[in-house]
């Protein structure tokens, strides 16, 4: 073989086989640096966002529509199961006279979502959020399409035949797989899909209980898991939308109407981060006895498609006794917060609706937790406002602010989403006098419920599946450093015009800087040219008189001294290679230096020692304050 086939074959080989070990073999630049690979600037939002965006709002206008069907089919199973007729009016089973029969009809209900659970899909059932965040954890927000129509009618024949449930899960999960369906049908990443996911659930949240503020915030808490222009806006416009359509159909009132509430005081104010803590030890104990519940119903030694009906006959006895316990008791969560209930009424209201909703949400059956929730909470809140008012008529309690915040702090105990619990309670009743107590006790119960318990009633079932769920959203740190930061810029090179021979023999000398893995290579001029790896230096099938301008092929994998660590990690993991050119901003021929894998994990050192390392810097001596110089991370 002559020296110009050799060198022909050899070639052939670099660009068809090339090289995993570190770095393949780096690409050249030629004269110029037109076609390196280099990351793109990250932006905040681009013109596919307007895309999205505008599929977003007619999810939104979709998602109304769909809430006012499902309202409308619960009403139609409602009337045809308590009372024999045909109409889709909203009514409640609690003016029923069915007598003992009424305990059938949600064994009835149960059967048929068990049946439609077994044969059409299992994933109509629970309350719908947490199998919509399993969804755009693990499968990429696909959720699938038969999930559209099969959620909504699973559930308002739950809710219809008694189940007492809120319309507003169903929805939420609805309205998500429509926008997850939708994600599939048009050609859009899977963070366009999350975002499309969450439009759709947050539309129909909104889309229920005119509160798109809060519905934003509730996804951004509990299926975004992020805060982002590009997912913020989509899902915000979504809202808005929804929530029009609503406000043209059914008006702008708020879904529960409280009577105007007084500005409290300092000590009522204590008083209510006081029912809050309260109600966040309550929240943990009742996330606990629901999931008890639900691995009681794991042992029964009947299939799981029987278990809907077993929870019915809990439901159907309870509503024997409590008929306001059947259904989503809207009305019983207005009359609550507006003073309306007894002592005697709220305490046997809050412990059926709790006996009732437990049972059938641990047997699997298909409906929502926030209604049961805001209930039971607002119930206590109630029961302990009227408690310290009776004690200490000093305070300045009102009951009925007391109730309010009971009411968010069961939510954002259990749920561990704070500003959803704030925001809702304030938009779904209008009183800005509710404000700082709902603050106040929806963050005494989410500490509590933090320091108490590592999942929630939201995570708990799929994180037993093995689904780890964020529970923290924090900026990205490699986005905040840039790579001149972190890169080293002592680097060893070769030149272009360099032998193999003479860089064998180099290697051969066994010196600390030649062990490394790659090396850059640059021409007369300094230029960079790319990089070559050890393992291609030593391999035999090259001649030694070769030049390592020869061995150099393709454009090099660059990054400017500019780009961020978030970039740059992502465009490694782009190209599959462990480590970059650094290159300058002024000078984009010119190396500056280096960055590996290591680098960028090296770079959180300081992170962890901001977050870990403690110490004190300010002392007062003899009236003066001295700050104490800082050591050196590496001291």
């Amino acid at each position: 073989m002559t020296p110009e086939t050799e060198n022909a074959a050899g070639h052939a080989n670099v660009r068809l086989e090339g090289s995993t070990d570190a770095l393949p073999l780096s690409p050249s630049l030629g004269v110029t640096l037109d076609a390196t690979r280099m990351p793109r600037r990250s932006t905040l939002v681009d013109r596919r966002v307007l895309r999205i965006t505008a599929v977003a709002i007619l999810l939104g206008v979709a998602a109304a529509f769909i809430a006012r069907i499902l309202t409308a089919l619960i009403g139609l199973v409602t009337n045809l199961a308590f009372y024999g007729r045909v109409s889709t009016a909203f009514s409640s089973p609690a003016d029923n006279h069915l007598g003992l029969w009424v305990i059938a009809v949600p064994v009835i209900g149960g059967l048929i979502v068990g049946v439609m659970a077994r044969w059409g899909s299992r994933a109509i059932r629970g309350h719908g959020i947490p199998e919509a965040m399993e969804q755009v954890l693990l499968n990429e927000s696909k959720i699938p399409p038969r999930i559209t129509f099969l959620k909504p009618i699973s559930s308002a024949i739950a809710i219809g035949t008694g189940g007492p449930f809120g319309a507003e899960g169903p929805i939420i999960a609805t309205g998500g797989a429509l926008g997850s369906f939708v994600g599939q049908l048009l050609h859009v990443t899977g963070a366009e899909r999350k975002v499309l996911l969450a439009a759709g659930a947050a539309a129909g949240m909104a889309a229920v209980f005119g509160s798109p503020v809060a519905a934003v915030v509730l996804a951004i808490e509990l299926l975004l898991f992020e805060l982002r222009p590009r997912s913020l806006i989509p899902v915000a416009l979504a809202t808005v939308a929804a929530t029009g359509v609503r406000y043209a159909m059914v008006g702008s009132a708020p879904v529960f109407a409280m009577p105007a509430l007084a500005t409290p005081g300092l000590m009522a104010l204590l008083s209510y981060v006081g029912i809050g803590a309260v109600l966040g030890l309550i929240s943990v104990g009742v996330t606990r006895l629901v999931y008890g519940i639900e691995d009681v119903f794991e042992k029964l030694p009947v299939h799981w498609m029987w278990w809907p009906a077993i929870g019915g006959v809990a439901v159907g006895v309870v509503g024997y006794f409590a008929p306001l316990t059947l259904g989503v008791g809207y009305t019983n969560i207005e009359n609550i917060v507006s003073g309306q209930l007894t002592m005697q009424a709220l305490a046997f209201l809050c412990v059926m609706k709790f006996l009732s909703w437990s049972i059938a949400l641990g047997s699997g059956t298909s409906g929502g937790t926030l209604a049961p929730l805001f209930t039971i909470g607002g119930a206590l809140g109630a029961l302990l406002g009227l408690g310290i008012a009776a004690l200490a008529p000093q305070f300045g309690i009102d009951p009925r602010i007391a109730a309010l915040v009971g009411m968010a702090a069961i939510f954002a105990g259990s749920a561990r989403a704070l500003l959803t619990a704030v925001v809702f309670a304030f938009e779904t009743t209008g009183q800005p006098a509710g404000l700082l107590p709902l603050l106040g006790g929806c963050t005494a119960a989410y500490l509590i419920s933090a320091l108490m318990m590592r999942n929630t009633i939201m995570t708990e079932k799929i994180a037993r599946r093995g689904v780890r769920v964020p529970a923290e959203y924090a900026a990205d740190y490699l986005d905040q450093v840039v790579v001149r930061d972190a890169c080293t810029h002592e680097v060893v090179t070769l030149r272009t015009t360099q032998t193999l021979a003479e860089v064998r023999r180099w290697f051969n000398e066994g010196l600390p800087d030649m062990q490394h893995q790659g090396y850059p290579v640059i021409d007369e001029a300094g230029h960079v040219r790319g990089v070559l790896t050890r393992r291609t230096l030593l391999d035999p099938q090259w001649h030694y008189t070769l030049s390592l301008g020869e061995l150099v092929l393709r454009e090099p994998i660059v990054v400017k001294e500019s780009h961020s660590l978030r970039e740059a990690a992502d465009h490694m993991v782009a190209h599959n290679v462990g480590r970059l050119i650094v290159v300058g901003d002024e000078a984009p021929h010119m190396l500056v230096g280096i960055l590996t894998r290591g680098d960028i994990l090296t770079a959180h050192g300081q992170r962890l020692q901001e977050a870990r390392q403690s110490g004190r810097y300010l002392h007062f001596r003899k009236g003066r304050v001295v700050k104490r110089p800082v050591k050196p991370s590496g001291g």
